[in-house]
């Protein structure tokens, strides 16, 4: 019995190595007025976990492999994370917009990796369900592009795979992977929550009292 576990555990640990998830974390948060990261979410329990720590969570849905990449507000938010990626890749350059900090994730991770997943920090509402469902479609057919269905157009969360980094990586500016994935006819999948994200003090009023109603533990953390 010791040795089939060993070889479950080893086969994990290579699918976590060729599907790495990352998470972009690395802007100022201007629209906002302070560290959207650093945002204070309940628990059921009286604890309190970061909206960060919510995404962090939302990577382990997709893979043990978690990598944040930050930026505007490094070191402070590694420091008031509850929970820790399996690696922090700090941006220096993260001002100069989106495209930076995907390429410095996708950078980050090992020859290994077959694609990447791509989440943001400030989607707390993201069905967990869905995200599961999405992480083993792309396992399945890990050489097909796929993401969010936001009706006009694809976008996060998103699985690039390898052969789609090179025109990723040659993005500039404050441009995401949205018209690369649209380019590449990316599978669209729905994933409720992605409407909800955080952009300003009344989205997070509004997103708050909805964390409140369905319960932040069992909306969003791995079990």
């Amino acid at each position: 019995m010791l040795i089939r576990s060993d070889i479950i555990t080893a086969s994990r640990h290579d699918i976590d190595q060729e599907f790495p998830a990352l998470i972009l974390a690395a802007g100022a948060s201007r629209r906002f007025g302070r560290p959207k990261a650093l945002l204070a979410l309940s628990e059921g329990d009286g604890r309190k976990r970061t909206l960060l720590d919510c995404a962090i969570g939302q990577g382990r849905l997709l893979s043990r492999d978690v990598r944040v990449v930050c930026g505007a507000w490094y070191p402070l938010v590694r420091f008031r994370c509850r929970m820790q990626p399996s690696r922090w890749v700090p941006v220096a350059d993260w001002n100069e917009g989106v495209a930076t900090s995907l390429a410095a994730g996708i950078r980050s991770v090992g020859p290994r990796a077959k694609g990447v997943f791509v989440l943001v920090a400030d989607q707390p509402l993201l069905d967990k369900e869905a995200l599961r469902a999405f992480g083993e479609a792309a396992r399945c057919f890990p050489g097909l592009p796929a993401a969010a269905d936001y009706g006009r157009r694809p976008g996060v969360p998103a699985y690039l795979p390898r052969w789609l980094w090179p025109e990723v990586l040659a993005l500039e500016g404050d441009r995401g992977a949205g018209s690369v994935l649209a380019k590449a006819k990316a599978t669209r999948l729905n994933i409720p929550g992605v409407h909800e994200d955080i952009d300003t003090p009344e989205d997070w009023a509004r997103i708050r009292e909805a964390l409140s109603r369905i319960g932040l533990q069992a909306r969003q953390f791995p079990d």
